[in-house]
């Protein structure tokens, strides 16, 4: 799958939706303004799933409201009838009994993969939880363009920390909660970075081509230890790598719009970032999509570094100017990079960057791990036990 947030927000949606936009200039790109409202077209101006899915999810009448009874609070308890919640055919098996221990009358409706859903399926709709799996297989505009036909869903939980994608605007624009699992892959993703870090300073790259190639090749390296680092965002994922890299005896200096003073490191406002970039010999991108972040690093700040600096992002393509970065790096301006996102996912295959030989690419999968998927669901199982009592969720978008 294909992702290409800078592209025009028209497109994503349709990509993403199947949904014709209303009018022109009715979209924002909300990854550039997540909080901002938007306007879409109702749900009768679905036209198809986009291209690469199957039409196995559209219904073939539209579905009929339900009369049903709801609370009305924004810490609404559930409905008296049992719920429905849209998931996974792997989650249900994977966690269907600790949801059901939960809620036993939670009624568990899987995305079907080999046939058309019914209008009294997606009808039925009031809950939503989009796993890992659901985005591993390509399934991620099947999943979306079922909730949003549907007439009455609530609420719906995301796996992933990241919700600057403009369906998840759409998901809001219609008074759907949403939740996500922020923090529960912090530390594979701190780790990654760690390895990224040492890999650069060690070159282990170019011993790695040397040994396909079955040469002893001898070359110089540098030291990690009293190296300094700069992290842009000191969220869950940049408090962990600060906490980390100090233990490698790095000299640790973060930049956050807003410092609170609790930091695991030293901490600057974000209007430092440019002295900060002066000093760094790694740059740490840790930082959300959004309108103060998209191309943050251009090639005016690429030209603040240090020669021979690395970078190393696990945060969003899009903050990084890439072509700027593809340059600085080839000319040997900068000593490397290792990146886990981009702007477009996959990287296109013409990209600059796959040869470059002081680049090590990975495919967004800093945070897949294990551990980090059995945090995530987690977090819903918790959210989903607070839902059905009427108390606050966790991690919920405002």
């Amino acid at each position: 799958m294909r992702l290409a947030l800078h592209e025009r927000p028209e497109t994503l949606w349709r990509r993403w939706t199947g949904i014709e936009p209303a009018g022109r200039g009715s979209l924002v790109p909300t990854a550039l303004k997540a909080a901002e409202s938007t306007r879409y077209p109702d749900t009768s101006a679905l036209q198809g799933i986009p291209t690469g899915y199957a039409h196995h999810h559209e219904a073939p009448d539209p579905p009929h409201h339900r009369d049903r009874t709801r609370g009305c609070g924004r810490e609404e308890s559930a409905s008296l009838l049992s719920l429905t919640l849209l998931c996974s055919d792997a989650s249900i098996e994977r966690y269907g009994p600790t949801w059901r221990q939960i809620d036993p009358t939670l009624r568990l409706l899987p995305l079907p993969a080999d046939r058309m859903m019914s209008a009294d399926e997606i009808n039925g709709i009031d809950l939503a939880v989009f796993s890992a799996d659901l985005w591993l297989d390509g399934r991620g505009p099947s999943f979306y363009k079922v909730l949003l036909q549907a007439p009455q869903p609530k609420w719906l939980h995301v796996f992933a920390a990241g919700t600057d994608h403009p369906v998840f605007a759409e998901v809001r624009r219609r008074g759907i909660r949403l939740t996500h699992s922020a923090g529960s892959s912090a530390v594979p993703i701190a780790h990654t970075v760690i390895m990224h870090v040492l890999a650069l300073s060690r070159r282990a790259r170019a011993f790695a081509v040397a040994q396909s190639a079955h040469e002893w090749a001898e070359t110089d390296v540098v030291d990690v230890e009293s190296r300094t680092m700069g992290i842009v965002g000191l969220g869950s994922i940049g408090a962990e790598v600060a906490r980390l890299a100090q233990h490698f005896g790095m000299r640790v200096i973060g930049v956050r719009r807003t410092p609170s003073g609790d930091e695991p490191c030293e901490t600057w406002p974000i209007e430092r970032l440019h002295e900060l970039l002066s000093m760094v010999d790694v740059l740490v991108l840790t930082a959300p999509l959004t309108v103060d972040t998209l191309g943050m690093i251009g090639a005016e700040e690429l030209a603040l570094m240090p020669k021979g600096a690395h970078v190393v992002n696990v945060g969003r393509g899009q903050v990084v100017d890439e072509p700027a970065l593809a340059a600085a790096l080839a000319s040997g301006r900068l000593g490397g990079a290792a990146l886990d996102v981009f702007a477009v996912e996959p990287l296109p295959a013409e990209s600059p960057l796959w040869d470059l030989p002081n680049v090590i690419i990975t495919p967004h999968s800093a945070g897949s791990t294990p551990l980090a998927t059995e945090r995530a669901a987690e977090i819903f199982a918790d959210n989903l036990g607070r839902y059905v009592r009427g108390e606050p969720l966790r991690n919920e978008v405002s």
